[in-house]
């Protein structure tokens, strides 16, 4: 195994470089990935009769390996955080691959599971090398250029599904066999072509939880709350309310992830000029903004543009949370990054795990509620995001710090 610093990797070819790997591990997820959410709706509606509170139960499953992600930090006691990664990728397409073979509740539930375990392994540890490898000074727009060669990677899945699902008369089965089968024949190639990174700072093998992260903790957890109310229930609308297609739901999909590359990289440099604060206030007001819209759709009776549009804006908004992720990176210790990647993905799905299961229930009689409670959600983390200072860092994680320091000085 070739191991090589991260100061020496400039003298690698430009596609071995830590970067590259970014950039290749941030194209292959989403081909699993995105397949499997473009067709999970309709998947579990035409072949297993879900209903509300059947999705309600499948994303709660879904969400378990997210809150146990802090086993992280017991792996990579043993393995190294570049080798995790990648294994658990290649168990993300290789699950995905063989998600239509068991068109039941259970079996959804199981395979679920563990392409879940693969996605939320993999992201925890991509979202620590990220931190680690990417320079801070360039870390916003890179991180919204990573985000845009994932865009770009998920588009291109979708325009393939819309071009050949109907005209080839294509299978559940046959499409979730070959998305899932190059994500995992990927992985295994960055495997055994890429040396190992070693950063500069040794990595806690600990858990850790400091009580100057404590903003960036509670951000986390709202972030998880109410992103799991559009991931499943704001996709299950367009497909129950207005009657999507798999093409109609992929078209969709496919827009919006153009609007999506296109914007990341913008995104990413408006973080950088302006600050994690203000990108944070600006994308909290606009998502609750979207949530009251959403519920209006059923109080209301609004129609299927107004909710196509509310969807390509959330994703647009959803863009900015890379803001939170330079916000920590700023205040970090660096040998924190790994560990606390690990404790914020497990915060992040606390209210995951239940969430999706109890709000499903309460879709089957007011579908309307489940968006103000999204809504309510947003707001309060525009309070939280207002506590950042306009530049974050060691000793100065709140405005709190920041007071304290002019009043010593």
């Amino acid at each position: 195994m070739q191991i090589i610093r991260l100061d020496n990797t400039p003298t690698l070819p430009p596609w071995r470089r830590p970067i590259a790997l970014l950039f290749v591990m941030a194209m292959a997820m989403p081909v699993a990935f995105a397949t499997w959410s473009a067709l999970l709706n309709n998947f579990v509606i035409e072949l297993a009769a879900f209903d509300g509170a059947d999705i309600g139960w499948l994303h709660s499953v879904r969400e378990i390996p997210g809150f146990l992600a802090i086993g992280v930090i017991a792996l990579i006691m043993f393995i190294r955080e570049q080798v995790l990664g990648l294994v658990a990728l290649v168990m993300l397409g290789a699950a995905t691959a063989v998600t239509a073979q068991f068109p039941s509740l259970a079996g959804i539930l199981t395979v679920t599971m563990l392409s879940s375990i693969g996605f939320h392994y993999y992201e925890t540890v991509n979202q620590s090398l990220q931190l680690q490898w990417i320079d801070k000074k360039k870390a916003p727009q890179t991180l919204g250029w990573l985000l845009s060669a994932g865009s770009a990677a998920t588009l291109v899945v979708y325009l393939l599904i819309v071009l050949t699902w109907d005209r080839l008369g294509l299978s559940f089965s046959l499409v979730y066999w070959l998305s899932g089968g190059f994500t995992a024949l990927v992985a295994v190639f960055c495997l055994l072509a890429y040396p190992q990174f070693e950063s500069p700072h040794p990595q806690n093998k600990r858990m850790v939880l400091r009580q100057r992260y404590w903003l960036y903790y509670a951000l986390q957890f709202m972030s998880g709350a109410r992103r799991q109310i559009f991931v499943v229930f704001a996709g299950f609308m367009m497909v129950e309310k207005f009657g999507f297609t798999v093409a109609d739901i992929t078209r969709l999909f496919m827009f919006t992830l153009l609007v999506n590359m296109i914007a990341a990289p913008f995104l990413g440099r408006l973080v950088q000029v302006f600050g994690e604060r203000r990108a944070m206030v600006i994308e909290y007001v606009g998502l609750t903004g979207v949530f009251f819209a959403y519920g209006g759709l059923y109080y209301f009776g609004w129609g299927v543009a107004l909710a196509t549009g509310l969807y390509i804006i959330n994703h647009i908004f959803f863009s900015l949370a890379l803001a939170m992720k330079t916000y920590f990176q700023k205040i970090a210790d660096p040998a924190d990054i790994a560990p606390t990647a690990a404790v914020a993905f497990t915060i992040n799905h606390i209210a995951a795990v239940f969430l999706p299961a109890l709000l499903g229930y309460v879709w089957l009689t007011d579908p309307g509620y489940v968006f103000m409670l999204a809504a309510a959600m947003a707001l309060a983390s525009l309070g939280l995001s207002l506590l950042i200072p306009r530049h974050p860092g060691p000793g100065h994680e709140t405005v709190f710090q920041s007071r304290l320091l002019v009043a010593a000085e």
